[in-house]
């Protein structure tokens, strides 16, 4: 079967499915991996686009826009990365007076992501989207992590640095990132619980994560009409035949 014909297949198989986030620890490979997944499916990928042309369409100066990006996961960096991937219809909704005002860029990052999710079909890369949609059963909510030692390698092979400067760029980045969830959302991103699917990319190949993220979210897309209540680990399973092997039943009536 050719690629073009597997992603009829998956394509398919999703369904309803209206999107994918991913959350990262930096050096991760989890843009990377958001990019090959887009592909795959024939999704539009929402992360890094040119600042200059989002910074035009925010009002504000390409000098302005990346002084932002170079600090936290920024406000800002959250609507240049996102709204240039986004259609007219969608960046004409946004608030017309813009300023650096934190406030005023949440909203406008808060727009974006739900526009995205609601064009359908996207693979959103960070910017507190798996906070934003939680509670969306059609987005496959996704997290990549990593041993440092591995990240390391990654940034000084992707980057060009040296040890100690890739280092210090992963701690600042995922520090960075982790202070805005909490600030914004009061949530920690490395909260397992707010994914579907967590991934260490430390053995397994990029490909591969990607294969196992396509079929997650094939397997996702077969839930979107079961009632809630016959979801879970529980669901449909009988009792156990017997007590589990821990369990003290003198405890227990205690």
């Amino acid at each position: 079967m050719s690629d073009v014909e597997n992603n009829d297949v998956q394509n398919n198989a999703v369904g309803g499915m209206q999107g994918v986030t991913v959350s990262r620890e930096y050096g991760s490979g989890g843009g990377e991996i958001a990019a090959r997944l887009a592909k795959r499916l024939g999704w539009q990928l929402i992360n890094h686009e040119i600042v200059s042309q989002v910074a035009t369409a925010l009002g504000v100066s390409e000098e302005e826009a990346e002084a932002y990006d170079e600090h936290v996961d920024s406000f800002v960096s959250r609507i240049l990365y996102t709204l240039s991937a986004l259609t007219p219809p969608v960046v004409a909704a946004m608030p017309s007076q813009l300023t650096t005002d934190s406030r005023a860029f949440d909203h406008a990052r808060r727009t974006v992501v739900e526009g995205a999710i609601a064009a359908g079909h996207v693979v959103i890369v960070g910017r507190g989207a798996q906070v934003l949609l939680a509670d969306r059963r059609d987005v496959l909510h996704v997290r990549m992590v990593a041993p440092l030692e591995q990240r390391i390698k990654y940034v000084m092979q992707r980057e060009g640095l040296d040890r100690p400067s890739a280092q210090t760029r992963i701690h600042l980045k995922d520090r960075d990132r982790a202070q805005y969830l909490m600030s914004e959302h009061r949530q920690n991103p490395a909260d397992a619980h707010l994914y579907d699917i967590l991934v260490n990319t430390g053995v397994l190949d990029l490909d591969s994560v990607v294969d196992l993220l396509a079929l997650a979210l094939e397997r996702k897309a077969t839930r979107l009409s079961t009632p809630v209540e016959e979801l879970g680990p529980g669901a449909g399973l009988p009792l156990y035949p017997e007590p589990p092997g821990n369990f003290n039943s003198t405890l227990a009536e205690g």
